[in-house]
């Protein structure tokens, strides 16, 4: 997807202008195509270099929402929050990822993202998210309890992320032989 790609047209309310980014080609397309078909002007691009030129071209693009996906080929996707809030402060921003964890979650906010979402994830589901800004119910938490396995994953991502990524340091303050902790860390998180 070599520069911008924008894929215009398709339904008959127009919702806004969207920036998609994600490294995966083919999706960034099924979802842009899906997103397109549901009234959004989609903005597609694959890597943070090519959504950052989107951002800065002829002013900048100017946002209603943007989906981000965290891990950009080695690149956070967390990184043109900023950079998007500085050139359309109201656009709402939602961060997918494959590998959800309450650490990345947190920091996802903290830098501005309005929703932070686990792949796989119906289309539907994150339209529901671009464009429903009521608050989630608080009263409403549902029976969905933590499995232990998942439990200690988020606690060791969370650690993870306190120690800047070093796992040795996480080892130590986890009390867990390195290896054991290197072990936990390859294996994919627990899914709910």
């Amino acid at each position: 997807m070599g520069g911008e790609s924008r894929i215009a047209g398709g339904a008959d309310r127009h919702r806004g202008e969207l920036l998609l980014v994600d490294d995966d080609a083919v999706f960034a397309r099924v979802l842009g195509r899906a997103l397109n078909a549901r009234g959004f002007t989609v903005h597609a691009a694959t890597s943070l270099h090519e959504a950052m030129a989107q951002l800065g071209s002829d002013g900048g693009l100017r946002l209603d929402f943007a989906i981000l996906d965290l891990n950009l080929g080695g690149s956070s996707g967390l990184k043109l929050i900023g950079a998007i809030r500085q050139v359309s402060p109201a656009c709402r921003i939602v961060v997918l990822t494959g590998y959800a964890s309450i650490a990345t979650a947190v920091d996802a906010i903290k830098l501005g993202a309005d929703q932070y979402l686990a792949k796989p994830i119906e289309v539907d589901a994150i339209v529901r998210s671009l464009v429903d800004l009521q608050a989630p119910d608080q009263d409403d938490a549902g029976d969905n309890t933590l499995s232990v396995s998942r439990l200690e994953w988020e606690h060791i991502q969370r650690v993870l992320a306190d120690n800047a990524g070093n796992i040795s340091a996480t080892a130590r303050a986890l009390k867990m032989h390195r290896r054991t902790l290197q072990r936990k860390l390859t294996k994919r998180p627990v899914r709910e």
